[in-house]
């Protein structure tokens, strides 16, 4: 009996755990990271590129056209159940702009049927977009902006985030904390007042990385080094 019960523990282990690294060098395994393009696909496209990398030889490179069908994205429904980190190590050919665009989509059932948790830009600045509400983390006030960060273009960049399963979001450029895109217990972000009109706590069922234009904005991004996992780790640690 108590060897049935820890085989069936170990079973579960992976569920909860869902460690994925992924770096490519071995190439794209579209079974394990599908293409996804919700509604329509008019333009986006994916590819395994050997042009330019983080490490090794091989990245995932995102094509998006302009407007919201223009959109195209690459990733894995293996997602922890509870704390969700994520780390990527990014490259975009042009900046945020002023206009609304994601890079990171995930499906959320926290929020109605078909709604995803968004990471993407506006105001020339990283945010959370809460597809539901249009709720964005930050606020778009001036010191909701002067509280996030620019992506730079043109170079690769390490970008982490967590999901807590106590509603908890946390942010790191490069390993820095970006303090405009907290929301937590216990720390005040005067710049969520949006995000923290409603008592949120994300579940989501996948990510997805790519491009998604809520107007004409057009960029192409590299994604390499990709780690999920239930705890986090660094820009250093290997994939």
């Amino acid at each position: 009996m108590l060897r049935k019960i820890a085989v069936l523990a170990l079973a579960a282990l992976p569920a909860t755990i869902a460690q994925v690294s992924e770096g490519f060098e071995s190439g794209w395994d579209k079974t394990a990271w599908p293409q996804y393009a919700v509604d329509c696909a008019q333009g986006g496209s994916v590819s395994l590129d050997s042009s330019t990398a983080h490490s090794g030889k091989n990245s995932i490179k995102v094509t998006g056209a302009g407007g919201y069908c223009g959109h195209m994205f690459v990733g894995t429904t293996k997602v922890p159940s509870g704390d969700v980190y994520v780390r990527t190590w990014l490259k975009a050919t042009t900046a945020l702009t002023s206009s609304h665009v994601s890079f990171i989509t995930m499906p959320d059932s926290a929020q109605a049927a078909g709604k995803h948790l968004r990471i993407g830009g506006q105001s020339n600045i990283l945010m959370y977009n809460r597809e539901s509400d249009d709720a964005t983390l930050p606020d778009l006030s001036p010191n909701g902006i002067a509280a996030s960060k620019a992506l730079p273009a043109g170079s690769w960049q390490c970008f982490e985030y967590h999901l807590g399963a106590d509603g908890t979001i946390e942010t790191w450029l490069n390993g820095a904390v970006i303090d405009g895109l907290t929301a937590k217990k216990g720390a005040t972000n005067p710049n969520a007042a949006q995000w923290t009109r409603s008592s949120y706590v994300p579940k989501i069922t996948g990510v997805y990385f790519g491009w998604e234009s809520y107007g004409g904005d057009t960029n192409t991004f590299w994604f390499d080094d990709i780690v999920i996992g239930s705890t986090r780790g660094n820009c250093s640690s290997p994939v």
